[in-house]
């Protein structure tokens, strides 16, 4: 049994390592990954104290963990449930909470907080499954669900479940699903906009409206009745009348549709 615990324990340890080689162009031998990774000297920490935790030693789990933040900057608690494979990158500012499950080879970027939404206890933390992107900044907080295979979008707040094999962006996190669609897990960048399609479909239906307003009034505009005036015949009025409709695709919001943001 104990020999089995130590080949446990070192599976997970060389699968932790070579992990990084798979998802960091900027890995570039075994050296470096050992001792320039923050990411993975905070798991290294981590496992230590997560074990130390368990078997209810007081005081050093919590030791070990804040002398990680400091070396790393990655605050992780050690009753927090970390599987094989995790790559935190680059990792300045991420939190992991007490009762947080986070599921093999899920890849968390920098800024990240996998926290509570207050004091209750018990299990008040995320559950992330198995290859979760949780893009940077993103927050995930309270005793919610992600399921397998979720991409969150860099900024992102996550306050509900999200079912496997989609995508959250926005704050509130909004689920938009793409089923039956592998997307590599690096691919984090490559997120729909969903605040400007909807914005676009403002606008084009404003546009619509405004349209058949004017349709309208034209087919109930009275015909021009001409006035003489001395001996020639002029129309009451030919100076052109300006356009009522506002054209909403001026530059600035063309610009916000096409990517520029606010």
């Amino acid at each position: 049994m104990l020999i089995l615990g130590y080949y446990l324990v070192l599976s997970t340890l060389r699968t932790d390592f070579r992990i990084i080689f798979d998802r960091d162009p900027a890995a570039r031998n075994w050296l470096e990954v050992l001792f320039c990774y923050p990411g993975l000297q905070a798991l290294l920490f981590h496992r230590l104290a997560h074990w130390l935790y368990t078997i209810g030693i007081p005081f050093i789990p919590r030791l070990i963990s804040h002398i990680a933040r400091f070396l790393t900057g990655i605050e992780i608690h050690p009753g927090a449930a970390i599987g094989q494979g995790v790559f935190i990158d680059h990792g300045m500012g991420v939190v992991i909470g007490e009762t947080a499950i986070v599921g093999d080879y899920a890849l968390i970027y920098q800024g990240v907080t996998l926290g509570g939404t207050g004091k209750e206890s018990g299990k008040r933390h995320p559950t992330l499954g198995e290859n979760v992107v949780v893009g940077a900044g993103a927050k995930v907080l309270g005793n919610i669900q992600i399921g397998n295979n979720v991409r969150i979008g860099a900024g992102s707040v996550v306050l509900r479940d999200v079912p496997s094999s989609c995508t959250v962006v926005g704050v509130p996190g909004r689920i938009i699903y793409r089923s039956g669609v592998r997307v590599a897990p690096l691919e984090h960048s490559n997120l729909p906009d969903s605040e400007a399609e909807v914005i676009r479909a403002l606008v084009d239906r404003i546009e619509w409206l405004e349209e058949q307003i004017q349709t309208l009034q034209h087919l109930h505009t009275p015909a021009k009745t001409p006035v003489l005036v001395g001996a020639l015949a002029t129309k009451e009025d030919d100076s052109p009348q300006d356009n009522p409709m506002c054209n909403l695709r001026d530059k600035a919001i063309q610009e916000f549709l096409d990517g520029a943001g606010i």
